[in-house]
Parts: structure tokens; C-alpha cells; sequence
């Protein structure tokens, strides 16, 4: 591990950690522009309903109003991440409560706000289905006559012939039939994940202008601008390039902040009036037409011989996509996360599929590690289920099923680096397992997870510059992990230049190369490869104009320390800034990279986690007393940005845990503002343990791991496995809240438990 060596390892304070705390820190919310209109955007009240008029003259009247337009003034747009299957506003059909029909732009929002109660919609009630099981079935509401017809979605990844299906991906190996008769025993259980809001702190937000020559300028609260870009260049029929995406700071993502929101909307009214338009969702907004995770139902069966080996397992994840699938940012139109269906262990014949299903609900989208959390809660809540079985110890039948060094995992991979038995051993080791606990009520649970480091592609420019500084010209917008942070670093420890003499700035879609956003524990990954390329171009593009400089063939010249010189007479060296200077008139020195980076399915990231929980049985209240989390971590290239994902991760799980959950009833959110829905707050966090197994052979530069959705997958499962060992019960359905505990206590005091 590098910690300790400068400026890799070293605990560097955040680029933006100043400006965010005096509050100078510019969001998309900040940017104001002359003449600037605010949009606010009429909602259906209706899960399902066919349109049948919209009257907007009294709202176009109204004071301030500067624009009023329906879906029925442009039919046909539709927008979506990948697959293009949502409507921009709606023309002939709303599909759940919250789907868009109607918008203002107006001076005020309190202008904009008062014209909305002024349109008046006449709508034809349908039938709806608001479950995901039921609306599988033939006789249920069809929200969408072709998923076929839509674009952007890979084809082979749609299920028409389901009805009202939207996708299906799958994962695994080997004989399933053949497993499961190999087996002594076969166990089945069915778990059941609500729906949750990513909870970051800035709502959606966006300004966006048509220049006088038909540029089209956007700052917005997105972490994939590029993406974005496409998306609303896709959705209203103009070239992608005729689009830039300006730098702000994003208030946080966990996954919510990749798709364009009303920004489709904001173009065509700027396009109408000619002047900017801005909006600020409200949170009610937020968490009622927004895109919170899948609810979703997991069955898990697997076959085990007597001796507590895994031979054979299927998965079948059915999520709620809701009314859409336009908030996954992949073709396949699908969260993957069900390829986690045989967890961290070797099992030999594997099926795990997951089935996305239309319903009139929320249309659902990406979560942090998306559908891992959901997937992870059933597995490990059944690898303890499957212990009990046998009555063996869970971390024992979990030693006995581990993927080890060389091994292939349950999907066909075959690992190398492998530190999962180190993981395990060290968090158990560190929560003392085994050893008395606390009190009567107090029971320890552990859960284990495992994920690749995804690859892709990107880009950045590095220039050199007079003072002999070099600045990164990133097009990574920083969504509040500290990507540019650990880039600086990266790039002064490999040109041996102090922290003080590279600098980053956040580029825009014009001046930057692409770059897919941040995202799938990929940020490191992807950009410290770029900016790694770009100073190998950089060094080799200097080194040349240095040996002109110097007079001596390319070959010989050395460098250290922001100096070139000539190996065998050291004495003659020429520094960054003289070369920017005598070469280029004294203007940068740039450099562009773009990589492709590759997935390596051979490495892979484990971690495990041990809850210590007290239960109240008369009351089924859950106190969370400790939380350990052991990773293996790779090289650490910042150990405070580092921990804050550990920490931040961890809490996120508890959330999910024990009290977050997006109430919808009847196709409804019922939990449409932060005093209903309940986040983690610092009463809620128990004392955090962290243990890192030091493994610096990663695939990202100077080889780390991913770390940032490494805490947040099995925190539920650890707290469920941890409840049945306190008090003997096994919870099947999340959160797990002492309503939820206090019934299934009382039920196993009636079946004489």
C-alpha cells in the first residue's frame, strides 16, 4: 500500500471542500441569466387514463405568463436514457400519478406555479395495475401496446411475448437440471424489497438558453453530461453538437442524477419565448414522479449436498420498472445486480435472471450498486437460512463456500487476487464472532459481497503551462465523492510535481472528450486511466521539444521532478515552464487522451460485514450498537475521500435496513416529503468499524480497487441475519421496523417459538 508516500496515499483535503463549506460553490440552482422564465410542469392525478382534451387559454392569460404548452402541442417526443419510451409531456395517455402533461414558463414560480391550477385537462379513467405479479398476468391493464416500437433498447433484451413485460437479462453456468439432482436438499425462500428514494441532498435542477445562433447552452445537475446531452438532443429532433453541457457542482447522485429531468420540456418553451428557461423540482416532486429503485421480489432455490456445499441455485428477481424504463441508462433496459445471485461463493450450476415488468407506478431507475442491494438482502438472509438447515455456524458455511484464489465464481469467472477468505476472517475477527455478547437480546449477523471494476471508455486534456504547472481539463463532473481530488494526486505523483502545480478544472461537452459519467464504481478506474495516458502524451510531447531545446537526440533526455535534462550531463536541464515558454510562445501545451478501458472479469473486489444488534422484544424496536465493514482495498490513493465512501456506503445500508421505504399505495407516494420519508440521520449511526485488507494488485492506477458501492450492497442482509440471532425470527421483507419485528415476534409466540 502506498499510504504515507506523496501525494499517492496521502490524506489530501478536497478540491471543493472550501467552497462548499463557505458557500460559495456554484450549482445548477445558482445560475441565473437575464430574462430567465421559470418552467413548472402539470402532472397527471391518474395512475392510468387516456387524454382527452387540454384547455390552456385561461393559464396563457394568467399574470407573468409567458408560455403554456401541452403534449398535445407536441406529440410524439419521447425521451429516455437508453431506451426512449417516455413521453417529453403527454399527448394521448398518462401512465402513473406524476406523468407530465402540461407546462409554464412564467417570470416567478410563484407566477408559473399559480398558472398551472389555471390548465384544465379532461381525462378518460383506464383500468391500472399497480403490481408487478399481477400485471404478468394476461387479464391485467396493457401499459404499452409494442415495447418492440421504442428506440434505443437492445432488442434481444425485450420481452414482448410477456405481457407487459420490458426486459429480461440473465447470468450463470453449467447444468441447472443436472445440479439440483445432484443435490441432497433443496431450500427455497422469496424475499421482498420496497422501493427507495437515492435521498441526495440537491433536487434536480437546470437552466437552459438557445443562443442567437441556435447553440443551446445547459447547466445542469447531472453527472453524466454527455449522456444528458444525447438525450436531449434525442428527445426534441437536434443534433447532439448543437448541444453544450456547462460545469456545476452536483449535490449529490447515489444513481438519480444521469437523465435530463424537465430539460426536454425547458428547450421547447425556450424555443416558444426565446428567453432562458430554469427549474428547481421540489423535493414532493422528487419522491413522487422521480426515479427511486425497483421494488422487487427475489426467489432464491438452491441445492445443497449434507455437507454444506452449494451445488446448484436459481434466481428469479421480478422488479417494478413502473410505468417506464426510460431512467436505466443500458440498452438492456435492466439493473443487474441478480449476476450477484451466488454471492461471494462457488457454485458449480447457477441460473439468475431478472424480469422488468411495466406497471402504473413511479417509473424506477438506477440506486447505487443498482439492484445488488435488492439481490444481496435475499441472498445472504438465505446463506444463513441454508446454515441453519444443516446447523452449521453462517460463517462457517460460508468458509466452506467461498470463491477461492483460481476458482470460478457462480457466473463463470475465474478470479485471481482473490482476498475473500482474508475479508471474511477479518471482519469477524473485529466484531468479535464467537465471543459473549452484550446482553440477552443482542445477536450478531454477517453478509458478504464481491463486484468487478467495470471498464469503458474516456478521455481528458492535460496542458502544461509557462509557470510550469500543468492543469487537468476533466470532463468527470464531481458529484461529491472527490474524483478531482484523487486525479490531482494521480497526476503529481506521476510527473513529481508538488500538489500545488496541477490543477483541475471542470470542462464542458465542447472542450473535453467523452466521458460516460461517474458511476458503477468505475470513477477511478476510468478517469486515472485517462489521465495517466494523457501524462505519458504529455511527457513524450515535452520530452521532444525539450531535446530540440537541449540539442541531443530524444533518446538520452531524462526527467524528474518537473525538469528535463540530459542523462549524461545532468548539469544541462530545461523545466517545464521554459520549454511552454521558448516553444509555444508561451501559451499551453496540450494534450488530449481517450482509453478504453477493459473490464477484467478475472479481478474482483470482496467485502464483509458484521452487524451487532440489540432488539427490544416487547416492543420489536431494533438498536444497530456496531457495524464492521472489512474490504479488500487495493492501493489507496486518498484515505479520507476513501473512508467517506466506507462511512457514507454503510449508512446508506442502514437506511435501508431499518427505516427507508417509498410508501406507494394504490400507485401513489404516499411518502412525498422528508418528514415522511425517513433518511439516516447522525442518531441513527452506530459506532463504525473498519478493517482493509491490503491487496495492491487493482486494475485502476497504481493498482487500486473500487471501494464506492462496496458498503452500502449487504448492510440489510448482516442487520436481518443479526435479528434472527438476537430473537429468533427471520424477516423476509425490508425495512425491518418495530412494526415488522414486533408482528413476527408475536407470531412465533403464537406458534409456541
Amino acid at each position: 500500500m502506498l499510504v504515507g508516500r506523496s501525494p499517492v496515499g496521502a490524506a489530501v483535503p478536497r478540491l471543493d471542500g472550501r467552497e462548499k463549506v463557505n458557500g460559495s460553490a456554484v450549482y445548477a440552482g445558482d445560475i441565473a441569466l437575464p430574462d430567465m422564465l421559470w418552467l413548472k410542469v402539470l402532472r397527471s392525478p391518474y395512475r392510468h387514463a387516456r387524454i382527452v382534451s387540454v384547455d390552456t387559454t385561461r393559464a396563457k392569460a394568467a399574470p407573468g405568463v409567458r408560455a403554456v404548452i401541452s403534449g398535445k402541442d407536441h406529440p410524439g417526443l419521447l425521451t429516455g436514457r437508453a431506451m426512449r419510451d417516455m413521453p417529453v409531456l403527454c399527448w394521448d395517455k398518462v401512465r402513473y400519478i406524476g406523468d407530465r402533461v402540461a407546462a409554464v414558463a412564467a417570470d416567478t414560480k410563484e407566477q408559473a406555479d399559480a398558472a398551472l391550477e389555471l390548465i384544465t385537462v379532461e381525462y378518460e379513467e383506464l383500468p391500472a395495475v399497480v403490481d408487478a405479479l399481477q400485471a404478468m398476468e394476461p387479464g391485467a391493464p396493457l401499459l404499452h401496446d409494442d415495447v418492440t416500437q421504442y428506440k434505443g433498447g437492445d432488442i434481444k433484451a425485450l420481452i414482448p411475448e410477456v405481457h407487459n413485460g420490458l426486459s429480461r437479462v440473465s447470468f450463470g453456468k453449467g447444468d441447472l437440471d443436472a445440479g439440483f439432482k445432484e443435490a441432497d436438499l433443496t431450500i427455497e425462500h422469496t424475499f421482498r424489497v420496497p422501493s427507495r428514494h437515492t435521498g441526495y441532498i440537491e433536487p434536480h435542477a437546470g437552466v437552459l438558453v438557445i443562443d442567437p445562433d441556435g447553440r443551446v447552452q445547459v447547466w445542469m445537475s447531472s453527472k453524466s453530461p454527455f449522456r444528458a446531452r444525447n438525450e436531449l438532443a434525442f428527445a426534441v429532433n437536434i443534433p447532439p453538437e448543437t448541444v453544450r453541457f456547462n460545469p456545476v457542482l452536483v449535490g449529490g447522485d447515489f444513481g438519480g442524477k444521469g437523465d435530463t429531468s424537465d430539460l426536454p420540456i425547458a428547450y421547447l418553451l425556450a424555443k416558444e419565448t426565446g428567453r432562458p428557461i430554469k427549474f428547481i423540482k421540489t423535493y414532493t416532486e422528487e419522491l413522487s414522479a422521480g426515479n427511486p429503485s425497483h421494488q422487487s421480489v427475489i426467489t432464491i432455490r438452491t441445492g445443497l449436498k449434507r455437507d454444506g456445499r452449494m451445488v446448484a441455485r436459481y434466481v428469479r428477481a421480478i422488479h417494478d420498472s413502473g410505468a417506464y424504463g426510460a431512467y436505466k441508462p443500458v440498452a438492456q433496459v435492466a439493473i443487474t445486480g441478480v449476476s450477484h445471485g451466488g454471492g461471494s461463493y462457488r457454485i458449480d450450476h447457477t441460473l439468475f435472471e431478472a424480469i422488468h415488468i411495466y406497471t402504473n407506478q413511479v417509473p424506477a431507475g438506477f440506486f447505487r450498486a443498482p439492484g445488488a442491494p435488492q439481490v444481496l438482502f435475499a441472498v445472504e438472509s438465505h446463506t444463513d437460512l441454508l446454515a441453519q438447515e444443516l446447523g452449521m455456524d453462517p460463517a462457517e458455511f460460508r468458509r466452506r463456500n467461498l470463491v477461492l484464489e483460481g476458482q470460478e465464481n457462480a457466473v463463470g469467472h475465474k478470479l485471481t487476487g482473490v482476498r475473500s477468505t482474508e475479508v471474511l476472517e477479518g471482519a469477524l475477527a473485529a466484531a468479535g464472532w464467537g465471543t459473549p455478547k452484550p446482553g440477552k437480546h443482542y445477536g450478531r449477523g454477517i453478509a458478504m459481497y464481491d463486484r468487478h471494476i467495470p471498464g469503458g471508455v474516456s478521455g481528458t486534456v492535460l496542458e502544461a503551462r509557462e509557470d510550469g504547472a500543468v492543469t487537468i481539463l476533466s470532463p468527470v463532473y464531481d458529484q461529491g465523492v472527490g474524483a478531482h481530488t484523487v486525479l490531482r494526486q494521480m497526476v503529481a505523483q506521476e510527473l513529481q510535481l508538488p500538489m500545488s502545480s496541477v490543477k483541475v478544472v471542470t470542462g464542458n461537452t465542447d472542450n473535453t472528450p467523452f466521458d460516460p459519467g461517474t458511476g458503477g464504481s468505475r470513477g477511478t478506474n476510468l478517469a486515472g486511466h485517462a489521465v495517466m495516458e494523457a501524462v505519458r502524451l504529455l511527457k513524450e510531447d515535452l520530452a521532444k521539444r525539450a531535446a530540440a531545446l537541449l540539442e541531443c537526440p530524444e533518446e538520452v533526455v531524462g526527467y524528474s521532478s518537473g525538469q528535463f535534462w540530459i542523462r549524461e550531463d545532468p548539469r544541462q536541464s530545461i523545466g517545464i515552464g521554459a520549454i511552454v515558454k521558448r516553444t509555444n510562445n508561451a501559451q499551453p501545451i496540450a494534450v488530449t487522451s481517450n482509453v478504453d478501458v477493459k473490464l477484467k472479469n478475472n479481478i474482483t473486489c470482496f467485502a464483509a460485514h458484521v452487524a451487532e444488534v440489540e432488539v427490544d422484544p416487547e416492543t420489536g424496536q431494533v438498536k444497530l450498537h456496531r457495524f464492521v465493514t472489512a474490504h479488500d482495498v487495493g492501493t489507496i490513493i486518498n484515505p479520507v475521500t476513501h473512508q467517506g465512501q466506507i462511512d457514507g456506503g454503510a449508512i446508506q445500508g442502514i437506511g435501508m435496513a431499518l427505516m427507508e421505504e417509498l410508501l406507494i399505495e394504490d400507485g401513489r407516494v404516499v411518502t412525498n416529503h422528508l418528514g415522511d420519508y425517513k433518511l439516516p440521520t447522525i442518531a441513527d449511526i452506530p459506532e463504525l468499524v473498519t478493517v482493509l485488507v491490503d491487496a495492491p494488485d487493482g486494475p485502476t492506477p497504481f493498482g487500486g480497487k473500487a471501494i464506492g458501492e462496496m458498503a452500502n450492497v449487504a448492510p440489510a442482509a448482516a442487520i436481518a441475519n443479526a435479528i434472527y440471532d438476537a430473537v429468533g425470527v427471520r424477516l423476509f421483507e425490508l425495512p425491518f421496523t418495530a412494526e415488522r419485528v414486533y408482528r413476527a415476534l408475536r407470531e412465533k409466540e403464537q406458534r409456541g417459538g
